[in-house]
């Protein structure tokens, strides 16, 4: 008996934690169809990958959805973010400025987080840069698998964010489905312990 009892307790364990898990994935999911369009104070560009000042074809999707946003009158300042890795000469940050100057955007509305190395570091960064300019709500650009746990992160950390995600991200198919995956468990697992806990791995 106590044995059945034991094997009763563990299987409902693991029904809860799966079904968890999929409510998790399918919101991942969700979110990543975003598409806001309602007016915020600044629209933030979560950084990815450059090659020495030029955008990856990742970081340009990024970029090419967040011009379009701010074409549409949506923002009064645009945020760029993202550091750089050893042995660089340019930031993303940096590099997404350069874009964004380069289609138009006044210097002075374009402000830099150029330290962060995970989306946590870079949203606490984002965070205390709309503390300085009074910004409340953010609209967060970044890949339709990421936005989940990036609007989470910024509500942990203080900002209210809405989201909107590029569909011509170069992440497709296979890689979009494991991407998928990992954010699930990383949105999963923060929920409980905290985003920044987690924050080394889901990056």
């Amino acid at each position: 008996m106590k044995l059945r009892r034991v094997l009763q307790s563990l299987g409902g364990t693991v029904l809860i934690a799966t079904v968890y898990f999929f409510v998790s994935l399918l919101q991942v999911w969700n979110t990543g169809r975003s598409a806001d369009r309602q007016p915020v104070d600044a629209i933030v560009v979560l950084g990815a990958a450059q090659y020495d000042g030029r955008p990856s074809p990742q970081l340009q999707a990024r970029l090419d959805h967040a011009l379009e946003l701010w074409n549409l009158n949506l923002a009064s300042y645009i945020v760029v973010t993202g550091g750089k890795q050893e042995g660089d000469r340019f930031t993303e940050a940096a590099t997404a400025r350069k874009f964004f100057e380069s289609s138009g955007v006044a210097s002075d509305l374009i402000f830099e987080e150029n330290s962060g190395t995970t989306t946590y570091a870079s949203l606490v960064a984002v965070s205390q840069v709309a503390n300085q300019l009074s910004i409340d709500r953010v609209l967060i650009v970044s890949d339709p698998f990421h936005l989940l746990r990036a609007k989470l992160i910024a509500n942990e950390v203080g900002l209210k964010a809405s989201s909107s995600s590029t569909q011509s991200s170069v992440i497709q198919g296979g890689d979009a489905f494991r991407h998928n995956i990992q954010e699930a468990v990383g949105v999963a697992i923060g929920r409980i312990v905290g985003f920044q806990r987690v924050d080394s791995w889901t990056n």
